[in-house]
């Protein structure tokens, strides 16, 4: 059985033990060197970190669920979700550097487009966003218990990626919650990625940032894929970064545009998280 850390999004891909450049883009090498784990850090891992996290999603989980009944619920439980990430990052021991989010005005409601290489992306984005937003989910994550409780009760975006029609109460919240001044997280890409290279980012994801009006900011996630990659419970520590970038205007760009503010975004996300590599 998957723990809700290690479950985020439903993909296969090969258990990673060692990390390497071998999965690196051509000419592109990893900015942090490679790094053996051996059998000290999967002990840690599953009996100490693993154990850590699940106790933290169970217990915050449940807590935060009739909390939320005496005050704001979204605020309330964005506050739990905040908490329960810091608790994350304080015990896997991997600091994060973070670099041009002080170049932003946080108050404006950007959408802000991630790249997606491992569960622990989302206590990384919690952590380091200061300020309350909605994150775009796949419905697949409904069914686990306590974890689909509190996407649904705090009000985040729920995508139904089979039959979109579905999904169009949780558009409709979205696009007025960014009328409104809450920004939104996305995963263009649609799922994490197998290899940790960036995939091709879905035209869609773009829409309500066009229809809303708002700029996109890209965002670069580095490190995580070699912290956890899919299908593997052993988080290797390490250092992280995130990468914020200059928002991308959408002022200019219709429906019929999507794809090329896609490819826009894309590869403003891939400049962000190569940056430096020779």
């Amino acid at each position: 059985m998957k723990t809700p850390i290690t479950e985020v999004e439903s993909n296969a891909a090969e258990q990673v033990e060692v990390t390497t450049d071998s999965r690196s883009v051509p000419s592109r090498s990893r900015d942090i060197p490679p790094r053996r784990y051996g059998l000290l850090s999967r002990l840690r891992s599953y009996f100490i970190f693993d154990p850590l996290i699940w106790f933290y999603t169970v217990v915050l989980g449940i807590v935060s669920i009739p909390v939320s009944l005496f005050g704001e619920k979204t605020r309330i439980l964005h506050g739990f979700a905040r908490f329960w990430s810091r608790l994350i990052m304080w015990t896997i021991c991997s600091p994060t550097t973070v670099t041009g989010l002080e170049k932003l005005d946080t108050s404006r409601p950007y959408v802000y487009a991630v790249n997606h290489a491992s569960a622990l992306d989302i206590p990384v984005l919690y952590v380091y966003l200061p300020f309350q937003f909605r994150i775009a989910f796949k419905k697949e994550l409904l069914s686990y218990p306590i974890v689909g409780w509190h996407l649904k009760r705090s009000g985040q975006i729920c995508i139904d990626q089979q039959n979109p029609g579905r999904s169009l109460g949780s558009i409709r919240s979205a696009l007025k919650g960014l009328k409104s001044g809450i920004p939104l997280v996305i995963f263009p890409e649609g799922g994490r990625t197998p290899d940790g290279q960036i995939k091709p980012f879905l035209p869609g994801a773009f829409f309500l940032a066009i229809k809303a009006r708002v700029d996109i900011v890209p965002v670069a996630l580095v490190g995580t894929y070699e912290l956890v990659p899919m299908d593997t419970y052993h988080i290797k520590c390490r250092p992280l970064e995130m990468r914020v970038g200059k928002p991308i205007s959408t002022a200019e760009y219709t429906m019929r545009d999507m794809e090329a503010l896609s490819a826009k975004v894309h590869k403003a996300v891939e400049d962000l998280h190569y940056r430096g590599r020779t």
